[in-house]
């Protein structure tokens, strides 16, 4: 972390106003008056099922002089591959803003918030391209600052360290490892990143906020939902009224799950979630002082990125693992009715559980060993059984995920081609510098990218801009005990120093 970012978070602890003011001119060009409009439109499929909350397609216009940037969040879990929305979504609303009111592509950042909502898609393009000429129609003279939250309650890395060297996940897909095999989990990211945007009459338009975190709890009864960005997005704009918009920008949220994901005890519910989320946004807006200084900058550019070339090597693995754990199955006398009830009673009372204690006493006084002989043998029955359902449980894992770089290969050997090509973005605004990515990032590359950056307020967005699945760190992909980030995964381990370089030379234009 660099020392820049330490003080800021130690200052933003103590409650002290956190704001970065930029000089009057950078690189010899003057900076024109920042201009911003909103607008939202509903894109619910309400025909799915029942609806727990609306989502939204939400933008953000902004305007300084010949410079312009379009911000699109979509409540949605990618733009392209997975979900409804197809890639040519991206293509067909750029293609759409071109000709009106004349955005260039490469000005317009669409970021899934990766919620796993149903959207209609039928007319999508259409009405983003109505809710940006709309914003884009309502644009004003505005004020904006600069600043740094936090939020540490809602979520967890969900990267299972093992004993063993390798890696497990927690999904609901799967059992979760057990828990004698924990050695250690993975880091979360807590800062938020935000922009406040206030009119010149001092009431708010906007605020955008950066955060990392699958938003994938889900609503009690299984509802049709934005998840906690949603919620979150609904308690500011309310605290904030005058028709304000807030916009959750995803961050590096590829092994990060919210708390509590995996609770059996209670519904899941991600109103909670979604409401601290939004009580530490404003919390922190309130810190942030507003000027009429702000840049306006972006950036995109085409980075290819190496395709993975150990599908085979990682899938002949993982086979020869499945059949390792096949042979390790053992049978027993047990079947789920009798192991339950026989484990509960060796749980509760494990000195004499087959009956009470005089018993027992009474047999040993008469110089009988019946009982304890039984209680040896059905120790052992359970303990085989145990270890049974372990090994079930790791061959679910293996075989969910054996498929995914099963479906990979096959993307790779379709493709052709060595090189994944995809989009890279920077936008500045004022002292706010994000830098985008299509993949699922997990946390520590964006730490990395943060720590490395000369500015605080730096942050990095994934899932913009189109989507190429999973992108781990080289010893996530590398793991040994394989976990979904590190097989639903396109490329190679080599892809981490690329983007990081790149990440780090598109910032320095930036400047």
């Amino acid at each position: 972390m660099s020392l820049h970012r330490k003080v800021a978070r130690v200052v933003l602890s103590f409650g002290v106003a956190y704001a970065a003011i930029a000089s009057s001119f950078a690189h010899g060009i003057a900076r024109a008056e920042l201009l911003a409009g909103v607008a939202k439109v509903d894109v619910t499929d309400r025909a799915a099922g029942p609806v727990g909350d609306p989502l939204f397609v939400k933008v953000l216009a902004l305007k300084s002089g010949d410079a312009a940037a379009v911000v699109i969040t979509v409540d949605a879990v990618a733009i392209g591959e997975i979900g409804r929305i197809k890639a040519s979504y991206l293509v067909d609303v750029r293609a759409e803003l071109a000709k009106s009111p004349g955005i260039k592509p490469e000005q317009v950042f669409v970021n899934a918030s990766h919620c796993h909502g149903v959207v209609k898609v039928d007319d999508i393009v259409a009405k983003t391209a109505a809710a940006v000429r709309e914003a884009w129609a309502s644009l004003e003279p505005v004020r904006i600052g600069v600043g740094v939250g936090r939020e540490d309650r809602i979520s967890e890395n969900r990267r299972l360290k093992l004993k063993d060297g390798g890696e497990s996940d927690v999904r609901r897909a799967y059992a979760v490892a057990a828990d004698a095999d924990l050695a250690a989990v993975g880091p979360v990211d807590p800062e938020i990143g935000l922009v406040r945007i206030d009119r010149r009459d001092g009431r708010p338009l906007a605020v955008v906020y950066n955060f990392a975190c699958h938003p994938i709890m889900g609503v009690p009864g299984g509802g049709n939902t934005a998840d906690f960005p949603g919620y979150a997005s609904e308690l500011i704009e309310t605290a904030l009224g005058d028709g304000a918009l807030a916009f959750f920008v995803q961050g590096c949220a590829g092994d990060v799950n919210p708390v509590r994901y995996k609770d059996v005890h209670e519904p899941h519910d991600a109103a909670p979630l979604g409401h601290l989320l939004g009580l530490s946004v404003l919390k922190a807006r309130k810190q942030i002082t507003v000027s009429d200084v702000a840049d306006l900058r972006t950036i995109s550019e085409r980075l290819a990125l190496p395709w993975a070339t150990d599908y085979e090597s990682r899938i002949a693995a993982l086979e020869s693992k499945q059949a390792v754990l096949l042979e390790s199955l053992k049978g027993t006398s047990l079947n789920f009715e009798t192991f339950l009830p026989l484990y509960v009673r060796y749980k509760l009372d494990g000195e004499t559980p087959l009956s009470f204690a005089h018993r027992y006493k009474r047999d040993e006084a008469a110089g009988r060993d019946d009982l304890k002989k039984l209680d040896a043998e059905n120790r052992a029955a359970i303990d085989a059984y145990l270890r049974n359902i372990g090994v079930m449980e790791e061959l679910t894992r293996l075989r969910t995920n054996l498929a995914l770089l099963k479906k990979h290969q096959a993307q790779k050997i379709a493709a052709g081609s060595d090189t994944l090509d995809v989009e890279i973005g920077g936008l500045r605004l004022g002292d706010f510098r994000l830098v985008t990515f299509p993949g699922e990032l997990t946390t520590q590359v964006g730490l990395n990218i943060k720590n490395r950056a000369a500015h605080d307020t730096t942050f990095v967005a994934g899932y913009t801009n189109g989507y190429i699945y999973y992108t781990p760190t080289v010893e996530q992909r590398r793991n040994s005990g394989y976990a979904q980030e590190d097989c639903d995964s396109l490329v190679a381990p080599e892809w981490q120093a690329i983007f990081e370089e790149r990440a780090a030379k598109v910032l320095k234009m930036l400047e």
